[in-house]
């Protein structure tokens, strides 16, 4: 059977056919992938299956059963949870006491980050052994581009993705969910449908009619306030956007708008491209209503600084570039960079640097966003070995020790009065 010709595959028994048949004819299983353009489609999505908290169910079995929450105490936040919790409401981000109030049966585990590296290290490990052309997005999820390893394997693409899902499960106690489709965009979107332990398949001559009647919200790059906006201007589904005219869409919001635009059509020409470092960490904030003092800016830059700080830290990285981001009234972005001597994974850095950014561009002019990125990410270890990080060293040992306090006490146990000043400006 030539290798496009293939329409459905076990994930069982690995058998391939022609047909599309709801049972494997070969072992009766029910795991059952097919499509049209299965055999043709090379590019995959692989993202872990709540993958924190299955990391610890596997090393505590007693909680196989049990609704498990990683993140922080009482007053922290949900880092991630199993699907159990998830049923009962839980979800990634939720403060502690609201997960606790929806599953109050949960067991709450602090994560241990350098497990979930090493298991990381294991299972991308795994998909090496199969294609050089590996993208990681995070810990958890990867980008494969397995075209052209048809002789290699024996097998297309998409058996050698359901020999690797079945392989990761066996040798490391841990699910993956695969998404493969002929382009990142979609293999990406694919990978979520039908978790845990899912094998979706979206096709080139399908996509457009498969994304039509989704909110524009499933779409890269739209968050809240850009979805509001794409609403307020008639353009509520992807379907929406497909339909209007690409001149329109770029003439209103730039090159975002004509990017919205191709993957609202489904087309997207990036390549899967193992040495394009991840591209940073960012943190944002859109006001309730429009700030221009460059005090009032100050005070809403400094709760996204320790933001951003925190998560560079608890990823173990440091960057080199600071972005600070701003959005005027009609939606238009002001990007400004700085390229820094020693790469830092502080606040105080942050602040900083993105201060001085912010100060020439506080001229009175009304803003609706802010944000503030570091980029260049290096290993955190190889930032402080620098000879001239001993500045940056000082202001990281306190910031791990405030680390340590919030942990152990919720993450509002330590903070500043600027920090409180736009928590309530937000909430207002």
């Amino acid at each position: 059977m030539a290798v496009a010709a293939m329409k459905a595959l076990c994930r069982d028994c690995l058998w391939t056919g022609e047909d599309q048949p709801r049972r494997c004819p070969a072992c009766g299983s029910p795991r059952i992938v097919a499509h049209e353009e299965l055999g043709a489609l090379s590019i995959a999505h692989m993202d872990c299956d709540a993958f924190y908290a299955s990391v610890e169910k596997r090393d505590r079995p007693e909680l196989r059963d049990v609704p498990v929450i990683v993140g922080g105490g009482k007053r922290g936040v949900v880092t991630t949870c199993c699907y159990i919790a998830r049923i009962k409401g839980v979800r990634s981000a939720m403060p502690m006491f609201k997960a606790l109030k929806a599953c109050p049966e949960a067991v709450v585990i602090k994560p241990d980050f350098t497990k979930y590296r090493a298991e990381s290290r294991r299972i991308l490990g795994l998909a090496g052994e199969l294609t050089p052309l590996i993208q990681n997005l995070s810990l958890d999820e990867a980008w494969m581009d397995l075209s052209g390893t048809e002789r290699l394997h024996g097998a297309p693409p998409a058996v050698t993705l359901a020999r690797l899902q079945a392989r990761i499960e066996a040798e490391t106690g841990l699910t993956v969910s695969i998404g493969l489709a002929p382009n990142k965009f979609l293999a990406k979107i694919a990978s979520d449908l039908d978790k845990p332990r899912g094998f979706s398949v979206i096709g080139g001559k399908s996509a457009q009619a498969f994304l039509a009647p989704k909110p524009v919200s499933i779409l890269p790059g739209v968050g809240p306030a850009m979805a509001a906006s794409l609403e307020k201007a008639g353009y509520r589904t992807v379907g929406d956007l497909a339909r209007a005219d690409a001149k329109a869409l770029a003439e209103r919001w730039g090159a975002h708008g004509l990017r919205l635009s191709q993957l609202a059509h489904g087309q997207d020409a990036r390549t899967v491209n193992p040495n394009e470092a991840r591209k940073g960490i960012s943190a944002e904030t859109t006001f309730n209503e429009d700030l221009s003092g460059l005090a009032d800016l100050e005070d809403q830059l400094a709760p996204l600084c320790d933001k951003v700080a925190r998560k560079a830290r608890a990823d173990g990285v440091a960057g080199r570039v600071v972005t600070l981001k701003l959005r005027t009234t009609d939606f238009r972005i002001v990007t400004r960079r700085r390229t820094l001597p020693v790469a830092t994974q502080t606040a105080k850095t942050l602040f900083a640097v993105g201060r001085e950014l912010l100060a020439k561009e506080a001229t009175g002019r009304p803003w609706r966003l802010i944000g503030i990125g570091v980029a260049d990410l290096v290993d955190a270890e190889t930032a402080t070995a620098d000879f001239f990080a001993e500045a940056e060293r000082r202001a990281l040992a306190g910031e791990k020790t405030l680390d340590v306090l919030r942990a152990r006490f919720g993450k509002d146990a330590v903070t500043s009065g600027r920090m409180l000043k736009a928590k309530a400006l937000n909430e207002e």
